[in-house]
């Protein structure tokens, strides 16, 4: 794997390590029908995006190119917003997402698709948000939706607040000041995290979802690692986050209908899986309308769905061929094990692995 650093944005170029089954599905087990062509493919794809997929994205170039070994795909972590934005433009052939197109998105002209062709959002990485934090002492912390709306709107200020101390009767909180941490680039996590607190803290939390972080609060870092150094790098502090990246930091509990919640990514997956697909999108778009009131035992409504955005038919037919076979790779069940291990990340059930393969399978 080659890791190329310009500035602030991680410019990364795959090797690929993870061999690819090519064995044909079996219809007993809908996942395995998203596993990609034993016929290869060559050409060269790049994509930008979500720095929460890095991973995933790494892990599935790396098995992809093991299988087609004359193809290459390219993947910048620059940020959701950014790849959204460059995808429409033309400078990358597919994005990566926390947020799916919004509908003014979808209104735009694609640089790389056909005349009259659309865009089309595929759910293939399913992650919890954590809340990370470096609080001197502390190792067990529950907080609930108010709690943490008012950590990150900057109203609840130091850690022996009686907000945070009535849910942690037995925590020793230091009376420190809360460092707050938020993410400074248009972000799909952002946009999942605001969501969750717009929808379940709507007396603390008055600002609706938004892809920038909406308060002048605490200090702004770039990207999934942006955030984590700063908050291994600043005792007291606190930030959301991609579980995936949080690595050695404390992760709190979320209170969920009454019951302090470990962070899952089966729990995750569960509240995706019971959530409806978006209204008035194509039916080759999957767009989900992720339900945050879900407190089922176990739930993780602070969940995000990760797209990969790309064109229903592309300009160029060879890239759209490389496009349609990395994605139906990424959502096949090797792809989202392989994904799994690498990132934490929850894989697509069955039933929605099958529809993204059905939809991948569209792209032309």
């Amino acid at each position: 794997m080659n890791i190329k650093r310009l500035g602030s944005i991680a410019a990364i170029a795959i090797v690929g390590t993870i061999a690819l089954s090519s064995c044909a599905s079996n219809e007993s087990t809908p996942a395995s029908s998203a596993s990609s062509s034993t016929k290869a493919v060559s050409g060269t794809i790049n994509g930008i995006g979500s720095s929460a997929q890095g991973v995933a994205e790494t892990t599935w170039a790396a098995g992809f190119q093991t299988a087609n070994p004359d193809a290459t795909v390219n993947y910048d972590p620059q940020g959701s917003g950014a790849g959204r934005t460059s995808f429409i433009s033309g400078a990358a052939n597919f994005a990566g997402s926390d947020a799916a197109l919004s509908d003014d998105e979808l209104k735009s002209t694609f640089a790389g698709c056909a005349a009259g062709s659309k865009a089309i959002d595929l759910p293939v990485y399913i992650s919890p948000i954590a809340i990370a934090y470096n609080v001197s002492g502390v190792t067990d912390l529950t907080l609930d939706a108010d709690a943490i709306a008012g950590i990150f709107k900057g109203t609840i200020k130091k850690w022996n607040d009686a907000a945070i101390t009535k849910l942690n009767p037995d925590a020793k909180l230091p009376d420190a000041a809360i460092t707050v941490v938020h993410r400074s680039d248009d972000s799909g996590t952002t946009f999942n995290f605001t969501q969750y607190l717009a929808s379940q803290a709507k007396s603390a939390w008055t600002a609706p979802a938004s892809q920038t972080f909406p308060y002048s609060v605490g200090d702004a870092a770039k990207g999934t690692s942006g955030v984590a150094d700063a908050v291994k790098n600043s005792t007291n502090s606190v930030t959301y986050i991609d579980e995936s990246g949080a690595g050695d930091l404390s992760i709190a509990k979320l209170d969920v209908g009454g019951v302090a919640t470990k962070i899952s990514a089966d729990g995750a997956a569960a509240v995706v899986d019971k959530s409806p697909l978006t209204t008035g999108r194509e039916s080759n778009d999957l767009s989900i309308d992720i339900d945050r009131t879900l407190t089922d035992k176990g739930d993780w409504p602070m969940v995000l769905v990760s797209y990969l955005i790309a064109c229903d038919t592309y300009k160029d037919a060879s890239i759209g061929k490389v496009v349609k076979a990395y994605a139906t790779y990424a959502a096949s069940d090797e792809g989202q094990k392989a994904a799994a291990a690498q990132a934490g990340s929850a894989p697509l059930t069955s039933k929605l692995a099958a529809d993204v393969a059905k939809a991948a399978a569209t792209i032309k």
